[in-house]
């Protein structure tokens, strides 16, 4: 990846950004855009807007950057992500993690929407991602060695750490919603997966299915950061019903969910 690409784009942000470190970064998937609570907006930054980046193409991703400030914490929030299958560059992708990195955060929150594997699961579930399979078969960290962005060879024994992993867990029960801790297994997409190959993933340990976070999770814990995993079960996976998939189903049950959604989110920045 390329530094200069990041230098350029960071250009966008205003220098209130930069001012003081932030809490908590959080990358929200299809349908999370709107589950946030908010005391007060310090800045706001459309995708459009950073030259070169390009607005979020999926339905469900508002595409725009929002640091605001709830309590006593400060928040940057990616409302929305870019995507391998568009067919962008991995800058573009981990765009929002290296930029969090930045701003001083420590800590980050991806989440998504996702297929479920696991027959425990049903749609509306959460699962905390405690680890994850990536078929994506490419890495963002192939090409020249950044020293600014840890080790060459990054140990992944622990992506997502264990401290915020527990943290999501205490208020999934709190809050008493239905939730698994799970494997994520990460694909190019756009289509959807066939029915032999979910079976084939579920036989290799995953749980949920999507076409995001890992390449986030793999960057953000090479730089060091605290790393948490959030899916919202929007579907069951191909094969597990009869049903045919549309991502008008996933915007459904984000739709559904959203009180939920907001809770949980709340929960874990009063806890972090």
């Amino acid at each position: 990846m390329q530094i200069k690409k990041f230098d350029e784009w960071a250009g966008a942000f205003p220098d209130k950004c930069f001012e003081r470190e932030v809490d908590l970064s959080i990358v929200l998937g299809s349908g999370w855009g709107e589950a946030l609570e908010m005391d007060e907006v310090i800045s706001r930054v459309a995708y459009s807007d950073i030259p070169g980046f390009g607005e979020a193409t999926v339905q469900g991703h508002a595409g725009e950057f929002i640091l605001y400030r709830r309590g006593n914490k400060r928040v940057a929030a990616w409302c929305g992500r870019r995507h391998f299958y568009e067919g962008v560059e991995w800058e573009k992708v981990v765009f929002p993690v290296e930029m969090s990195r930045r701003m001083g955060a420590k800590n980050i929150l991806l989440t998504n929407a996702a297929g479920g594997i696991n027959p425990a699961l049903k749609a509306g579930d959460f699962v905390i991602i405690r680890d994850h399979l990536n078929f994506m078969f490419d890495n963002p960290l192939i090409g020249p060695h950044n020293p600014e962005w840890g080790a060459r060879f990054p140990d992944m024994s622990e992506v997502y750490t264990r401290r915020l992993s527990e943290i999501l867990r205490a208020g999934v029960n709190r809050l008493g919603f239905r939730a698994l801790d799970g494997v994520y297994a990460a694909l190019t997409g756009p289509g959807y997966e066939t029915p032999a190959e979910i079976k084939a993933y579920g036989r290799l340990g995953a749980d949920v299915v999507g076409m995001s976070t890992v390449p986030e999770a793999i960057f953000a814990h090479a730089i060091g950061m605290n790393v948490a995993g959030l899916s919202l079960v929007s579907n069951l996976a191909a094969g597990i019903t009869n049903a045919p998939l549309s991502h008008r189903e996933v915007i459904e049950a984000s739709e559904q969910a959203k009180p939920r959604m907001r809770a949980l989110i709340e929960d874990f920045l009063d806890r972090l």
